[in-house]
């Protein structure tokens, strides 16, 4: 996750990730297993809508936040571009 992170393109945050997901920019979402149910239920509705790949990642927003190298929480994040990572590659 952090070399696709490092060399594509990527937005964190709930807002970021919905606001991609109905420009039809995401490619991938990936949701922490803690986000809100409502966020989360939202986010997977219009992923599903949209036909967008969901990771549901089985650790905390915290967790998720560290395995992306950011000092904060992550609750949610929209991949717009996975650079040298081919997304089908990509897992929880």
């Amino acid at each position: 996750m952090k070399r696709m992170i490092e060399t594509g393109k990527v937005d964190f945050g709930t807002e970021k990730t919905m606001k991609n997901l109905m420009a039809g920019n995401a490619r991938l979402v990936v949701i922490a297993s803690n986000c809100p149910k409502k966020a989360r239920t939202e986010l997977e509705n219009r992923s599903k809508i949209e036909n967008i790949p969901i990771i549901r990642y089985p650790g905390t927003s915290l967790q998720l936040g560290e395995v992306c190298g950011k000092p904060f929480v992550v609750a949610s994040l929209s991949v717009l571009d996975s650079g040298s990572v081919p997304i089908g590659d990509l897992k929880a």
